[in-house]
């Protein structure tokens, strides 16, 4: 009777003890989503296609090509006066060229660019880009970057790592950033004219590296 006895009192002392560290660590999880959520906490502006702006540049052998592609939509985070978060879509259907003045030869290669040559936009209509983290630049000059952005960009489907010098500024209930992104295409399966795809190119090796120049504004 006695052997019962004691049996049972461990028995609730590890059933209590084991409640204990479960209730224990769900306050813990709860505390550390709690923290999470809370740094994430802002106000949305949201991103004005029509005030905003994207341009695009592309090198090769013996030239380059510019043009545009306008934002879908998407928002900028701000809380305390300062940019927090965000995430904007990219209309990959609205890319055109702006430095070929023969209308043949500027369709010719927007029609190109659209294929799945390049950015496959018939199965791919959108990119996206959402913004992970942002640093603030020491000392930055007036006029200059004064943050650091680091965010996933996906293109064609396939989601990236990217980070850049921003130019960012909240005031009045506006939020605009301005930057320059450079893009590794053939890390988004961006294959024509890519040494990292194929060999003996010649003079039809197109550069790997693109720039994306953002110019955004997000209202409150």
């Amino acid at each position: 009777m006695k052997k019962t006895a004691i049996l049972a009192s461990m028995a609730a002392a590890l059933l209590f003890t084991a409640c204990t560290d479960s209730n224990t660590a769900t306050e813990n999880t709860t505390a550390v989503t709690t923290e999470a959520a809370a740094t994430a906490e802002g106000e949305a502006y949201a991103v004005d296609p029509a005030a905003s702006e994207l341009t695009w540049n592309g090198k090769k052998v013996g030239g380059e090509h510019s043009g545009n592609i306008s934002l879908q939509g998407g928002e900028l985070v701000v809380a305390d006066g300062q940019l927090v978060g965000g995430e904007f879509t990219i209309d990959m259907a609205s890319i055109t060229n702006t430095d070929l003045t023969d209308a043949k030869y500027n369709a010719d290669l927007v029609a190109h660019l659209k294929s799945d040559d390049f950015f496959g936009v018939e199965q791919h209509p959108t990119a996206n880009f959402k913004i992970n983290s942002i640093s603030p630049i020491a000392d930055a000059a007036a006029g200059q970057p004064n943050y650091n952005v680091e965010g996933d960009l996906t293109i064609k489907g396939k989601t990236n790592p990217v980070s850049f010098p921003a130019t960012i500024n909240v005031e009045n209930g506006t939020a605009t950033a301005k930057a320059d992104v450079i893009v590794d295409r053939a890390k988004y399966d961006v294959r024509y004219g890519s040494k990292s795809f194929f060999d003996d190119l010649g003079d039809k090796v197109i550069d790997d590296n693109f720039t994306v120049s953002l110019d955004i504004t997000a209202k409150k």
